[in-house]
């Protein structure tokens, strides 16, 4: 079966794409991207993702042309989509670089863009039945800046904390910024639960700003629950009743153990439901 991707607007067969050496993404990182949950054959969440790319054009300055517009990447995703026979769950992968040559002195500001879609066997959320085992990545330290937000192509801090994790058998690990404050997972934002309230970093601590971290800020408002985004020191996780992950690809994620703390899951599957409800209700958030 012919797997299409989307290259500036044109659809090719997936095989038949080579992308050349210089490219800027694969020589300095020079680029952005967004991952998008697939539901039904259609995306998640995607007004979301759209104004979080806008903020990342800006801070890599890359040149915005008229026709990049939400309403024609949305149509060309779509199209995409569709023209993979998608119906039920899956994964989308936008990413933008930077065209041009040039070394750390880019010739040209304008963008490429390529998108490429694979099916998951889930169409909705499902809670991780075994908890995760977690611990804190030291070795590197993420900085606090306007790039930290986004979703850049410059990932090492990322890539290197999946190292560690593999070095040691662990399903994730916890980052830290310049100051020692925990910030994120390698993969997604982080939540911990004491007595019914939720915890969770703030984005100028250098977190990147996660779509479903919002999301679930907003289903715990229609449920009356309190969330707290506040300097997340390891104390709170040590003294916390639950801890999750949370990222637009897999929902919700229970984690069972934080070095030598054990957690429950109650709350986190109380969340998984609610979410899946209020994505069924709100059918404008699948498009």
């Amino acid at each position: 079966m012919e797997t299409w991707v989307n290259l500036n607007g044109t659809l090719l067969n997936g095989k038949q794409v080579h992308l050349a050496l210089g490219n800027r993404a694969f020589r300095f990182g020079d680029s952005l991207f967004e991952t998008i949950r697939i539901r039904n054959g259609k995306m998640l969440f995607f007004q979301d993702h759209w104004l979080r790319l806008q903020k990342g054009i800006k801070a890599l300055q890359f040149d915005l042309p008229f026709n990049f517009t939400a309403e024609n990447l949305h149509k060309e995703i779509q199209l995409l989509l569709s023209s993979n026979k998608f119906e039920a769950g899956g994964r989308l992968r936008l990413t933008l670089f930077r065209n041009g040559s040039g070394g750390y002195i880019p010739s040209d500001n304008t963008f490429s863009y390529f998108i490429e879609a694979d099916t998951l066997p889930d169409n909705v959320y499902n809670i991780n039945q075994k908890g995760l085992t977690i611990d804190l990545y030291a070795g590197i330290k993420k900085q606090q800046d306007f790039l930290a937000n986004i979703k850049s192509g410059n990932s090492m801090v990322y890539v290197l904390a999946g190292v560690h994790c593999k070095k040691n058998e662990l399903d994730d690990c916890i980052i830290q910024n310049s100051k020692g404050t925990l910030i994120e997972s390698t993969n997604a934002s982080v939540f911990a639960v004491k007595n019914g309230v939720l915890y969770t970093p703030l984005v100028s601590d250098g977190c990147v700003d996660g779509i479903m971290r919002k999301v679930i800020m907003r289903v715990a408002a229609l449920n009356r629950i309190a969330v707290y985004e506040i300097q997340l020191m390891q104390s709170v996780l040590l003294s916390a009743d639950e801890l999750f992950l949370t990222n637009t690809i897999q929902g919700i994620k229970w984690v069972v153990a934080y070095k030598n703390k054990r957690y429950f899951n109650t709350t986190a599957k109380f969340f998984t439901e609610k979410l899946n409800q209020y994505i069924e209700a709100n059918p404008d958030l699948n498009q």
